[in-house]
Order: C-alpha cells, then sequence, then structure tokens
C-alpha cells in the first residue's frame, strides 16, 4: 500500500551577484502609466484653456493667466463669433462637403474592394490594389497645382470638386481597411446565394455590404474628421471665398481675433464641437471595425 507523496517545501533561492531578478507587473506598468498621464494631460490642458477663454469677458481673455475661471461666465464671445464668421453659413458648407466625402468614400471604396479581393487571382484587379496602396505614399502638396487647375477647368472650384477630391484622396486608404475587412466573410455566404438567383449587385448590397458595417462606421468617422477639419484642400481648390468651410473662415477671420482671444477660442471651440462630439458617440465602432479587420 503506497503512501501519499510528501510535499517538500522549496526555499526561494536569493539571487546572487550577477543575476538579474525579473521585473514584476508593478515595476513594467510604471513607464505606461507615466506616459499615459503625459499624454492625457497634454490633450486635457489645452482644451480646458480653450473652453475657459471661450467663456470670458475680454477683460479677463487679457490678463495674461490663461488658467483662471471665468467669472462671471459670459457667452458674449460665442455670439460674437457666431456673426462675425457667419458661422450658419460656414457650418452648413462644412456639413455638406462632409456628407458627400463620408457617403462616397464609403460606397467606392467598398465597391473597389469587393472587386478586389473576388477577382485577387486576375492580375488586372491584384495589381489595381497594389497602384492604390503606392498612391498612399503621395502627399497633397506635390499634386496640389494640377488639381487646383484641373478642378477650375471642369468647374469643381467650389464644395463639391472638394468632397470629390476628398474620395480620390482617400481612395487608397479605405479600400486597404476594406480590403483587410472582407478577406474575414467565408465565401461560402455568397455561393449559397447565388445558388438562389442572386447576381453581383445583389450579392453585395443584401448581403456583403450589410456585414462591413462595422468597417463602413470606421471609414466613415475618418472620413467625418478628415473633412471637417480640413484647411488645405478648401483654401486651394474653392475659389469663391463666401463658399469657404469653418477652418478657412476662421482663417480669413484671424487678424480681427488677434485682440479678442476670448472670441477667437469661442471660435475655435464651435469649429471642434461636432468632430469630438461625433467621435465621442461613434469611437466603439472604430475600434470595433479596427479590430474585426486585423483579424482572419
Amino acid at each position: 500500500m503506497s503512501s501519499a507523496p510528501s510535499t517538500i517545501p522549496v526555499k526561494p533561492v536569493a539571487a546572487g551577484k550577477g543575476q538579474r531578478i525579473p521585473a514584476g507587473p508593478e515595476r513594467t506598468q510604471w513607464p505606461a502609466t507615466i506616459i499615459l498621464i503625459v499624454c492625457t494631460l497634454s490633450v486635457l490642458v489645452p482644451l480646458y484653456v480653450t473652453i475657459s477663454m471661450a467663456f470670458k469677458t475680454t477683460g479677463q481673455a487679457v490678463d495674461g493667466n490663461a488658467f483662471s475661471l471665468p467669472s462671471p461666465l459670459t457667452f458674449d464671445s460665442f455670439a460674437q463669433a457666431w456673426t462675425l464668421t457667419n458661422f450658419p453659413r460656414g457650418f452648413g458648407i462644412s456639413v455638406f462637403v462632409s456628407v458627400i466625402a463620408v457617403a462616397g468614400e464609403i460606397i467606392v471604396s467598398a465597391l473597389a474592394a469587393y472587386a478586389i479581393v473576388r477577382n485577387w487571382d486576375r492580375r488586372l484587379f491584384r495589381w489595381s490594389f497594389f497602384y492604390l496602396l503606392a498612391a498612399m505614399f503621395i502627399p497633397f502638396p506635390v499634386v496640389a497645382l494640377p488639381q487646383i487647375q484641373l478642378t477650375g477647368l471642369v468647374g469643381l472650384d467650389n464644395p463639391l470638386g472638394v468632397a470629390i477630391l476628398h474620395i480620390v484622396f482617400a481612395l487608397a486608404f479605405n479600400t486597404m481597411l476594406f480590403t483587410a475587412f472582407l478577406r474575414s466573410i467565408p465565401l461560402e455566404l455568397e455561393e449559397s446565394m447565388r445558388m438562389d438567383g442572386a447576381g453581383t449587385w445583389q450579392v453585395f448590397w443584401k448581403l456583403i455590404f450589410p456585414l462591413l458595417g462595422p468597417m463602413s462606421a470606421t471609414v466613415g468617422i475618418f472620413a467625418f474628421i478628415a473633412s471637417w477639419n480640413d484647411f488645405m484642400m478648401p483654401s486651394l481648390i474653392i475659389s469663391d471665398p463666401e463658399l469657404q468651410t469653418i477652418p478657412v473662415l476662421q482663417k480669413i477671420f484671424q487678424t480681427q481675433f488677434s485682440n479678442s482671444y476670448n472670441v477667437a477660442f469661442a471660435s475655435y471651440l464651435m469649429a471642434m464641437a461636432p468632430a469630438i462630439i461625433v467621435y465621442l458617440f461613434t469611437q466603439r465602432w472604430v475600434m470595433s471595425g479596427l479590430t474585426q479587420g486585423a483579424v482572419k
């Protein structure tokens, strides 16, 4: 009859001279925590100054203390910025450009990615994908002058032309995102639908496009932020100052903001508020689309 094996206590071995003790979780987390705190402060501190200055009077804004709280709290700077920059008109033009850019980038990029992924064995589609990837390395300033001349010749030196250029220049990056996501969708789903008599367009719009929802949300959010905050393209393409977007209008009226910091910060806050609000409400779809597209 065998007895149960006895447990032999093991004494911890002290690290000798020249031996290194592995760093515990507490030690490895400190650098990441410090970096996270610094990055958070680098965003929150300027945001606090912007909000604080926007609610101050002109006298409080020029007193030299940017970190002081507004006392009394006033909305006069927002009213002045609203009137000075004709904010409703600029807001409407920016919304027009952003909506067309978002819808166009999602639809065009999804169609291009679907054609490339499902015809990868054909040389034309495979090399088209490589061509789009190569276009990502061409910055907009390099082709700015030809684009200005081309849009002027065809009558697209207006907000519609800016929206179309956003769609074209974002095609490479968005197609790459959709391509990675489409590779995770089983081909058997399409084959079963085709056996029921569905054509290519029906398969795409009724099956594939709904499944691209998370990645479409990701592309749409990136497209909205890029088009809403863009300054260079509207300033170069749009010839009529009355049709400029909000970032360009702020630049036009910057000289009038030079002595009124509260009006300037109120204008900046109104301009960036839509992008912040959209991202706060849709950031979970950004992470969902990127993580699902990264795993096949």
